[in-house]
């Protein structure tokens, strides 16, 4: 299982998951999956979403014990 910072880190920014997938190029839903650990995000994904954070990937995603 993995567990991410995704949720922290758009409040950090204060912005919405609706703004968070239109900058990223996804859906909502897709960001509100994420979040939930409803949906494991591709390489692709993951980058983007570092990226645009200025964070590792490591830093938003890790495994969950």
């Amino acid at each position: 299982m993995i567990d991410n910072n995704l949720r922290v880190e758009r409040a950090v920014k204060r912005i919405s998951q609706a703004q968070l997938a239109e900058v990223i190029g996804v859906s909502r839903q897709t960001i509100f999956a994420i979040e939930n650990n409803k949906f494991i995000p591709s390489t692709e994904l993951a980058l983007k979403l570092s990226a645009y954070f200025g964070k590792t990937v490591n830093e938003l995603f890790w495994l969950k014990e």
